[in-house]
């Protein structure tokens, strides 16, 4: 069945399966019934307060879920902000996205009161998730609670849950991912939704909780996994939002649990297309998308149901990247002679040197960790040629000229099997991790800056 939006959803629930469990948190359960009337009771509060759009804090509670299904059945536009941002980055987030009300912790709240705008002038059924990236460079995707339905109803045809599954959110609900995969996917399904009770108590939530299912980023998984804390009643993992390293996918599988992997963008609402069969990485795309692959191997997805109304204030932006309901995703891919998606890479993963040479830096990097024995490292371009960022590892010399030297020297073998333009023509050294998104993806677009600051040191 098809919702036309979250108010739909959960009203058709609560008729169907009115005293079956909807939501876990801690030793607190609300049936479908239960969660819609406390959802009413919370609408009616934002309807008396006249503001026009809500900031959700998203910590993952069940007070946050409960508080943006009634701003969204109360009209309010919704701004799904990561509640483990930099207190300095609220401000300017808020004020771009007419924010006029939050909701999550109640000390923030209060401090950021001050910011808020004015709202809007008129309700809405947008929800608004950040893309990865600092004040400057962050955009919001507009999405709509129809939308964001559909896009549970495509995954749910095609991984499908039980009225008696129990669905584990560990994800963070200001990203897309966790809020489809790991929310909608389950009430969708009138399967329970447990919430997580905060990282604090990721290697012990699934002994709490005994899920049936559970959606994971690697990085998540992977700590799972070392830890031992998967229960022995999880029958499917989900994995999304990045790639999964062999090993981890080995190591899940030896669980015995199923394991699918799915590809997805903000700006289609979360999924583009899933496994379902024993290679992870062969992905049937979903029923209500078509995805094409350009000349370049740019994959290009048409999703009438899922797709962004845009970038939130961004026209020009948003006319780069979507044309005539056509998205270009920024991912390569291909088909394989069954008709199922692989992701070979990222277009922005490549380097275009001067002379029109490319390189692929996923498999370029590779080389470059397996040469130095290093795995935090990263190639940009600085003038045109490539160089190198690595972070610091116990045994580095103290002198920088002497540091570069060392690194130059291993990996002149692999430099020589390089054309000149390719070959690394200098080396930076920081002693923090690389910048990364919540995923572990290397934010790109901060190393200019960082290598900047490095040459001025």
């Amino acid at each position: 069945m098809r919702y036309k939006d979250f108010n739909d959803l959960l009203t058709k629930q609560a008729e169907r399966i009115p005293s079956h469990p909807a939501l876990k948190y801690g030793e607190k359960c609300w049936t479908y019934r239960e969660f819609l009337e406390a959802v009413d009771c919370k609408a009616e509060e934002y309807r008396e307060s006249r503001k026009t759009c809500l900031g959700v804090l998203a910590d993952g509670s069940a007070d946050c879920v409960i508080s943006l299904f009634a701003a969204a059945k109360a009209g309010l536009q919704l701004v799904m902000l990561d509640s483990s941002l930099p207190d300095e980055l609220y401000p300017s987030l808020l004020a771009y996205t007419d924010v006029d009300i939050l909701c999550g912790d109640e000390e923030l709240c209060e401090d950021l009161a001050p910011r808020l705008s004015r709202g809007l002038p008129s309700g809405t059924d947008s929800v608004l998730f950040f893309t990865s990236g600092t004040t400057s460079r962050a955009k919001a995707v507009e999405l709509s609670q129809y939308s964001l339905c559909q896009s549970a109803y495509n995954g749910g045809t095609l991984l499908p849950l039980a009225e008696d599954d129990t669905l584990l959110c560990l994800l963070p609900l200001g990203h897309v991912f966790g809020f489809v995969c790991g929310l909608l996917w389950g009430l969708y399904s009138g399967a329970c939704v447990a919430l997580g009770r905060g990282p604090r108590h990721y290697a012990e939530d699934c002994a709490y909780y005994k899920p049936t299912a559970v959606s994971v980023v690697p990085l998540l998984l992977g700590f799972l996994l070392k830890n031992h804390a998967l229960n022995p009643e999880l029958k499917l993992i989900l994995i999304g939002a990045g790639d999964c390293p062999s090993q981890i996918l080995d190591a899940a599988r030896s669980t015995g649990a199923r394991i699918s992997f799915g590809y997805g963008l903000t700006e289609t609402s979360s999924g583009v297309a899933l496994s379902l069969g024993d290679d992870p990485y062969a992905m049937t795309v979903c029923p209500d998308d078509t995805v094409t692959i350009a000349d370049d191997g740019e994959i290009l997805i048409s999703a009438p149901t899922c797709v962004m109304k845009g970038y939130y204030k961004m026209p020009e932006a948003t006319g780069a990247v979507l044309r005539f309901g056509m998205l270009r995703s920024g991912d390569l891919g291909r088909f394989d002679k069954n008709g199922l998606l692989h992701i070979t890479g990222r277009k922005k993963d490549i380097l275009v040197l001067s002379d029109g040479t490319k390189i692929f830096l996923p498999e370029y990097e590779l080389q470059l960790m397996q040469a130095l024995r290093r795995s935090e490292l990263a190639v940009i371009l600085q003038g045109g040629r490539p160089v190198l960022l690595c972070q610091t590892v116990l045994g580095d010399s103290e002198d920088p000229a002497k540091r570069r030297t060392a690194v130059l020297k291993l990996l002149a073998p692999f430099m020589k099997s390089m054309p000149r333009g390719q070959q690394i023509t200098d080396v930076f050294f920081t002693d923090a991790p690389l910048p990364r998104t919540a995923t572990g993806k290397i934010k790109r677009y901060e190393l200019p800056q960082l290598i900047a600051e490095l040459s001025n040191q």
